[in-house]
């Protein structure tokens, strides 16, 4: 996560753990895409995956925690920085 934050990296993922981690310490960085499917492959999922990044490119680049199940996609913006901190 800190790798991902410090390069201005977005974390693409099946693991669970890493929204858990961004929800625990409150953290606004870095982004982090999660994918929920049975199937993992290009021809299930890959374009689902694909569009999200695409359509949310702006609030991945803020902070944003998108998870992307076979029938939809979420997003949920991260907790903004304080000003002054």
């Amino acid at each position: 996560m800190r790798y991902a934050r410090e390069g201005g990296h977005v974390v693409l993922t099946c693991d669970l753990d890493f929204g858990t981690i961004l929800a625990v310490t409150h953290g606004d960085k870095p982004s982090v895409v999660q994918l929920r499917s049975d199937s993992l492959s290009h021809e299930d999922i890959g374009v689902q995956v694909v569009g999200a990044l695409r359509q949310m490119e702006d609030e991945l680049a803020r902070g944003a925690l998108v998870t992307v199940e076979p029938e939809r996609t979420r997003l949920r913006v991260l907790t903004l920085p304080i000003e002054g901190s």
